[in-house]
C-alpha cells in the first residue's frame, strides 16, 4: 500500500463527505477510494470513517487522526512543488473558481493567455456563482465580488472594481420610456440578479443622498448572463454590470439609464487560503491578473474612452 496515496485520498473523503465525491476530484473510482481506506484503516489498526448508504462522517480517531494526516499530505504536495518548480518553472494542477459571467467573459481569457507562459500549467476553472468556500472545496484561488461574508482563514486581494449600471434596449424605452428618476422604477418591469446582497432593493447614491427601491421583477436569475441577453430581447431594465454590458452599450444596443444616480461599488477580490503557505503558482497567477486588470480594467476603460463611465 502506498500509504501517502491513502492518507490523501482519506483527506479529500473527510473534506467531501463522500466516497464517490473523492473518487472524482482525484480521478480515480469509488471502490479504488473504498480499498485505500479500508487498507489505511488495517494499517492504522483503527475505524476512521463511518459509513451509511447516506452520507460519510469521520469516527473519533478520524478526527483526531485529520489534522497530523492533512498536514503530512500538505508537506508532501509542497515538496512536490519544490521539485516541480525547479528553475522559476511554474508546473502542476491549479484549481481557481470565479463567478460565472466574469469567468467565462473575462477570465477565461487571461487564463489561457497565463497558462502559454507556463506550458506545464495544468488550470481548472470552476464557474459558479455561489459562495462556495475554497477550503472545503480545495481551490488554490477564488475570485469572488466582494469576497465571502466568513473571510477567516483566507488572504484577499483587490483585482479589480465591479460596476453596477441600469441599461435597456432602445425598443425597451420607446416602449415604456426612460425612469427620470429611481423611484420610477416601480412602474416599470426591471429584471433582477437574485445574488444581490440587499435582496429585492436596488441601491442607488447621488451627492449625499441615498435612496433605496424595492422593485417587483418581472425576471429574476443567478446569472448576469441571462438577465443580459433578455435585457438585449428588450423583456425590462436589467441591472448590470460594465464588464458584461460595455460592448453592447458602445454599440447602441443598450441604453444606460438613471445616469445621474450611482449603483453600489464593489470589487472583484482573489482569496486563498491564508494558513498555509502560498504556492508560487498561485501568487503568480494573482499578480497575473492585478496587472490584467488595474489600474483600470480595460471594460471600465472603453466605457470611459466613450464617455459612459
Amino acid at each position: 500500500m502506498d500509504q501517502l496515496k491513502a492518507m490523501e485520498i482519506f483527506v479529500e473523503v473527510a473534506r467531501l463527505r463522500s466516497f464517490s465525491a473523492a473518487g472524482r476530484q482525484l480521478g480515480i473510482s469509488r471502490a479504488l477510494v473504498s480499498k485505500q481506506i479500508m487498507q489505511l484503516e488495517a494499517e492504522l489498526g483503527a475505524r476512521l470513517l463511518h459509513r451509511s448508504t447516506r452520507e460519510v462522517s469521520l469516527t473519533e480517531l478520524g478526527l483526531a487522526y485529520l489534522e497530523p494526516c492533512s498536514a503530512s499530505v500538505e508537506q508532501a504536495r509542497q515538496a512536490r512543488l519544490v521539485i516541480a518548480q525547479a528553475g522559476d518553472e511554474l508546473a502542476g494542477g491549479i484549481r481557481i473558481q470565479a463567478p460565472s459571467s466574469f469567468g467565462s467573459e473575462w477570465l477565461a481569457d487571461a487564463l489561457a493567455r497565463f497558462a502559454l507562459l507556463h506550458p506545464k500549467l495544468q488550470p481548472m476553472l470552476h464557474v459558479d456563482d455561489n459562495l462556495l468556500d475554497p477550503f472545503r472545496h480545495g481551490f488554490d484561488l477564488s475570485i469572488r465580488v466582494g469576497g465571502i461574508p466568513d473571510s477567516r482563514g483566507l488572504n484577499m486581494r483587490r483585482l479589480a472594481p465591479c460596476r453596477g449600471m441600469l441599461c435597456a434596449s432602445p425598443a425597451y424605452l420607446a416602449r415604456y420610456g426612460n425612469p427620470g428618476d429611481p423611484e420610477q422604477l416601480v412602474q416599470h418591469r426591471c429584471l433582477h440578479f437574485s445574488h444581490l446582497t440587499q435582496g429585492n432593493t436596488w441601491q442607488f447614491v447621488r451627492d449625499t443622498q441615498t435612496l433605496n427601491i424595492l422593485i417587483h421583477p418581472v425576471f429574476t436569475s443567478n446569472n448576469g448572463r441571462v438577465l443580459h441577453q433578455a435585457a438585449l430581447r428588450g423583456m425590462g431594465i436589467v441591472y448590470d454590470t460594465t464588464f458584461l454590458a460595455w460592448r453592447d452599450v458602445l454599440e447602441g444596443r443598450l441604453v444606460p439609464v438613471l445616469r445621474d444616480w450611482q449603483l453600489p461599488l464593489n470589487d472583484f477580490t482573489a482569496l486563498y487560503p491564508a494558513t498555509r503557505k502560498v504556492a508560487p503558482k498561485v501568487r503568480a497567477l494573482i499578480d497575473f491578473l492585478v496587472a490584467e486588470y488595474q489600474p483600470v480594467p480595460a471594460w471600465d476603460k472603453a466605457l470611459g474612452d466613450a464617455g459612459w463611465c
